[in-house]
């Protein structure tokens, strides 16, 4: 039976075994010392974006999603998962979560491509949620553009969602760009000036940042672009690079930073340009 035919029996019939699945799972060991998480994200979806590599939708197919998430999560060095309600409901069903961190998505309302994408509201997970699910932590991305006034009320929400996050114990993890339209469509700068400039921006939302993590680009001068901030981060994995081998050797010289926790990775992991999903994570446990 596909995987995808076995949730939907269970929704269909016995969708209280959600919540027994959500208040039974075994949650993570905490973060050692020196300790680098490998995390894997899927939030992608929920937002429109379906694109990888060079297939537009790649991430369309929810048993292939299903699967390729299976294999990345069943190696022991990978020690969490960020995704939106649907996605962590499944995977917990499957058993795939079982020890792990988990990240909630919250904000995927900028759908990609839309008119009011830098309005990005906050359509996910919202806090009594997240605390509901016993999940360790919520998401948010926050994209800048200084000539579109959803960015105005994107930071607001944010700000909201970091001071309640922090309030209730939970992380706050915050993935921070400056944007703009060119085109009709938003691209990132990923400059190190405009990633500076971002973070900036980023860890001054909120009443308190004790528990607020950010999730970052990894682009020229890291070393530079970390010294502007004492907030523990995550470096994010991007669109799907066909220089696989380069990528890996950026990652592998970022993750020395020692403000640099670890890697948050979605297409570049679960769509190499060689479609082979298990060595793309054994090399990556091995780097980290």
């Amino acid at each position: 039976m596909k995987l995808v035919d076995k949730i939907a029996q269970i929704r269909a019939y016995h969708p209280e075994k959600v919540r027994t699945a959500t208040q039974a799972r075994t949650q993570a060991q905490p973060l050692k010392p020196g300790e680098k998480l490998l995390v894997l994200a899927c939030d992608h979806p929920a937002r429109g974006a379906f694109a990888a590599g060079g297939n537009q939708v790649a991430m369309a197919n929810r048993e292939e999603i299903l699967r390729r998430c299976v294999t990345i999560l069943a190696n022991p060095k990978v020690r969490g998962f960020l995704g939106t309600a649907d996605l962590v409901d499944d995977l917990t069903l499957l058993g795939a979560l079982e020890g792990k961190f988990v990240w909630g998505s919250m904000n995927r309302g900028g759908l990609a491509g839309s008119s009011f994408e830098m309005d990005d509201r906050f359509t996910g997970y919202d806090v009594p949620g997240i605390s509901a699910a016993r999940l360790d932590g919520g998401k948010m991305l926050v994209r800048i553009d200084r000539e579109d006034p959803g960015t105005a009320r994107t930071l607001e929400a944010a700000g909201n969602a970091i001071s309640q996050l922090n309030a209730a114990g939970l992380q706050a993890m915050v993935e921070p760009f400056i944007s703009s339209r060119l085109d009709g469509q938003i691209v990132n700068d990923l400059s190190p000036d405009a990633v500076i400039a971002s973070i900036a921006i980023a860890q001054g939302l909120g009443n308190t940042t004790a528990n607020t993590w950010l999730k970052l680009p990894n682009v020229a001068d890291m070393e530079r672009v970390m010294e502007s901030t004492s907030l523990p981060s995550l470096i994010l994995g991007g669109a799907v690079s066909s220089d696989q081998a380069g990528v890996f050797a950026q990652w592998e010289k970022t993750l020395q930073l020692p403000n640099v926790m670890g890697l948050v990775i979605g297409r570049s992991l679960l769509f190499p340009p060689d479609n082979d999903v298990d060595k793309a994570v054994n090399r990556l446990a091995e780097m980290i």
